[in-house]
């Protein structure tokens, strides 16, 4: 890949040591090779300074101009050393040998040629111009502006009408450092007797950036009435970096102002520079092209550069990182030293939110511990030290400007406000819950990197409402589906069966893809006049889960399934004998075997075909039942403190209850009841008294449960196990994948709790307690020889008795 670049790109050092020994041998290369270095400086210099000096290697000889500045540097470096044939650089205009020089443009001049001689405005006579006065006319030395007025003096008045308690020394101070030259100081002195108010806020209209440089000065001289005035774009206030439009801008808004596409990989950047056309390459494409890639000095490969050592480049793979103990998390990570501490700490742990051990809010931690963590305030109260916002005056920031709350509030309201700047009704309710989030961060990433903003925008430009159908007609995915929750949760939209919603849209599509009018017809009767209805039953007004789901889309994918072989050998469901089935049912390809016959004995029934496909009855548990590895795992998470509470109760309600992870996600706080004397937990129709230590757990969880959903959550979820998304329980198959880490399998574990508990509890009791349906209660007793044949009896014995003995004299 080098072969295609020309020396002075690849390798400019060598083409300037080689064309500078060429002429004087006697200095050595080392010698030579410093001087360059020092004189060429960055990259990109040494590359302007090899071109220039391959284009013409004469000047090394004769030392005349034009030619860069860098290049007379280092002829008068080479000179300095004892060089006999390099020349020294040459004025222009007279021919003398100069030791240090002036330039106008590419020429170089001696002192006496490069002065500048205009007329004076004043008297008229052609001199040397010392400095211009209001209307940019030039004055000589004898005919000084303002009738020779000193301008600092003119700045310590401006400055005391603003600030009188600021000393003189220190005012003096502050301009002499903003504007070492003193011809240049009446321009600042015109532009503050102009306009005082740009040390009071509106600084980004300086006309001079010597007026940045003061305000600078003169806060850092402990001054409370100067302001730094903040960017006009993006209104942080931070050093302003360039005046672009009348106005000075921010390095940040300075670059967005600059963005154009780059002329290779289209990134909308501003340009890092230009290609030999003229057209710009971003940062990126800049470090990754062939030419400036480098040999790394670690593993000797051409990779881009990462860091610059005394020993030469580095690559990113081999930058060294320094890997220490966290002082907040103890881990041994890759860490950087803490401004407020000078203890190192990982990234993590610096944009880490927690509620601050000693003053109790919850704020960005600084030092202590995990489970200790102390804010920026409580950590060093030297108020010296700490910077506040500039917008709400929020102290503990490390650096000036608007704190992360400020920040995230006036983006919402450029996300959510109208044309004159006030929130729109309709979104006030999602406005006060983002902007009061406990962690500012958390929004500011939403609205980084989430989609909902996106969505937001485009229902705003269309001029839709917000409703659920409004977010329907968007993509699927997470973000419509967080953002639905959100709004749910704060009240802006209704809640509805979103796991219902969901299989009737699946519904539609799957049937509306069948191209024959009569199979879209008989699913469509299957489907929602049998399928929907038993499920809506069974739900009985409650929302679905995601299991029951899955079970109607494999029911309806096992009706296409047989509908497509069907089609495919001239049948149909009519004309189908019991022959065709069974060879459908032998063939190796045949899927949802099991699915279908639901559908064969539903069209039975609907007197639609004349085979069946009887259902195969339930015969018993088919692994091993181990029931002392169930009561060994129950002891290890009823004493276990190391293991998650919320993991505990969910572990135990499978290995000693039979509950599903499915049941267990959805147990809200209304099925929990806590009395002085008892804990009870309702999981069928007659409520469980738990015992200790569960109880206790229980009792624990219902107190500390809280889920990872942090926008829309106020912290009064009614789910004993929330979930990521607000107002919404934990998904049964994070349940399951949590209960499985705690090496538990769930269906092995809640077989073996039924064959147990079906052992020693009659079928309708078992049935009340455990919420299972009564067939299944008595399906599991004759799998587990449990004889309770006569309990009935036996009970109405025990009553009878009873009474009789109660009417005896």
């Amino acid at each position: 890949m080098t072969d295609t670049i020309p020396d002075v790109v690849a390798d400019p050092i060598g083409v300037m040591v080689d064309l500078v020994a060429a002429v004087e041998p006697a200095l050595g290369r080392p010698v030579i090779e410093g001087l360059v270095r020092a004189a060429a400086g960055g990259r990109a210099k040494q590359r302007k300074l090899a071109s220039a000096l391959a284009d013409r290697p004469q000047i090394l000889i004769d030392g005349r101009s034009p030619a860069p500045r860098t290049i007379g540097d280092l002829l008068i470096a080479l000179r300095s050393v004892g060089a006999v044939v390099i020349s020294p650089p040459v004025c222009a205009q007279c021919g003398k040998h100069l030791r240090s020089l002036q330039r106008r443009g590419e020429d170089w001049y001696c002192g006496i040629c490069g002065e500048r001689r205009e007329p004076c405005s004043a008297c008229g006579k052609t001199r040397s111009v010392q400095v211009r006065d209001r209307d940019g006319q030039p004055r000589c030395g004898k005919c000084p502006p303002d009738d020779g007025r000193d301008p600092i003096q003119t700045v310590i008045e401006v400055v005391a009408a603003i600030d009188p308690d600021l000393p003189v020394q220190a005012v003096v101070a502050a301009v002499e450092s903003a504007v070492p030259t003193a011809g240049r100081r009446h321009a600042l002195a015109w532009a503050l007797a102009d306009r005082p108010e740009l040390l009071t806020g509106t600084g980004a209209t300086a006309p001079t950036p010597a007026v940045l440089r003061l305000i600078d000065g003169l806060c850092d001289a402990g001054s409370q009435s100067i302001i730094h005035p903040a960017c006009p774009r993006c209104q942080r206030v931070l050093r302003l970096h360039r005046r672009i439009d009348g106005q000075w801008l921010c390095r940040n808004c300075v670059a967005k102002s600059r963005a154009q596409p780059c002329s290779r990989c289209g990134a909308v950047r501003e340009a890092a520079t230009r290609d030999e056309h003229g057209r710009p390459l971003c940062p990126y494409c800049l470090i990754s092209d062939p030419a400036n890639l480098e040999n790394c000095t670690v593993c000797a490969r051409r990779r881009r550069v990462s860091v610059r050592t005394p020993d030469g480049p580095i690559c990113e793979t081999c930058r060294p990182i320094p890997t220490v103990t966290c002082s907040i998390c103890s881990r041994e990570a890759p860490c950087v030293i803490s401004k407020a501490t000078g203890q190192p700490w990982r990234h993590a742990c610096a944009q880490r939110w927690a509620r601050c051990d000693q003053c109790g809010q919850v704020r960005r931690i600084r030092s202590g511990t995990i489970t200790k963590p102390v804010c920026s305030t409580c950590t060093r109260e030297d108020p010296e030290f700490w910077r506040s916002c500039s917008d709400c005056g929020q102290p503990g920031r490390i650096r000036a400007g608007r704190c992360a709350r400020c920040t995230v509030d006036r983006r919402l309201h450029e996300l959510l406000a109208d044309a004159d700047g006030r929130i729109r009704p309709h979104l006030e309710p999602l406005y006060q819950t983002l902007a009061k989030a406990e962690r500012p961060g958390t929004v500011a990433a939403w609205l980084d990197k989430g989609g909902a903003p996106a969505i937001l925008r485009e229902l705003e430009a269309t001029d839709q409402m917000l409703t659920h159908q409004a977010l329907d007609s968007r993509p699927a995915g997470k973000p419509v589906e967080h953002l639905r929750a959100v709004l749910v949760a704060i009240g802006t939209l209704p809640p509805r069966d979103e796991q219902m919603t969901r299989l009737e849209r699946w519904i539609t599509a799957t049937i509306a893809d069948r191209g024959d009018p009569e199979e879209r017809g008989l699913l469509h009767r299957y489907a929602v006049w049998h399928l929907l209805r038993r499920l809506r039953r069974r739900s009985d007004g409650e929302n679905i889960t995601h299991n029951q789901l899955v079970a109607v889309r494999q029911h309806l994918r096992a009706a296409t399934v047989l509908l497509d072989w069907l089609t495919g050998h001239g049948l149909t469901l009519a004309t189908c004998t019991q022959g065709d089935l069974e060879a459908w049912l032998c063939e190796p390809e045949a899927t949802h075997r099991r699915e279908a016959g639901h559908f064969v004995r539903w069209a039975k029934n609907q007197k639609l075909t004349g085979v069946d496909l009887p259902a195969v009855k339930w015969g018993g548990p088919t692994r091993a039942i181990d029931t002392e590895a169930r009561w060994e795992q129950a002891r290890r998470l009823l004493h276990d403190d190391t293991i998650a509470p919320d993991d505990r109760v969910a572990g135990l309600l499978v290995l000693l209850y039979a509950q599903w992870p499915a049941t267990i996600s959805r147990l809200t706080l209304d099925h929990v009841q806590t009395t002085d004397e008892q804990t009870r937990l309702s999981l069928g129709h007659e409520p469980l008294v738990l015992p200790e230590p569960l109880a206790g757990l229980v009792r624990q969880l219902v107190a500390t449960r809280r889920g990872h959903a942090t926008l829309g959550d106020a912290g009064n979820s009614r789910w004993l196990f929330p979930g990521g998304q607000p107002g919404r329980p934990v998904s049964a198959y994070q349940l399951a994948e949590r209960v499985r880490q705690l090496g538990i399998s769930p269906g092995q574990a809640r077989s073996t709790a039924l064959f147990g508990l079906a052992t020693d509890l009659p079928a309708a009791l078992l049935a009340r307690m455990l919420g299972i349906h009564i067939s299944v209660a008595v399906a599991w007793q004759r799998a587990s020889n449990g004889d309770w044949t006569g309990y009935a009896a036996d009970v109405s014995r025990r009553g009878t008795t009873a009474t009789s003995t109660n009417r005896t004299p």
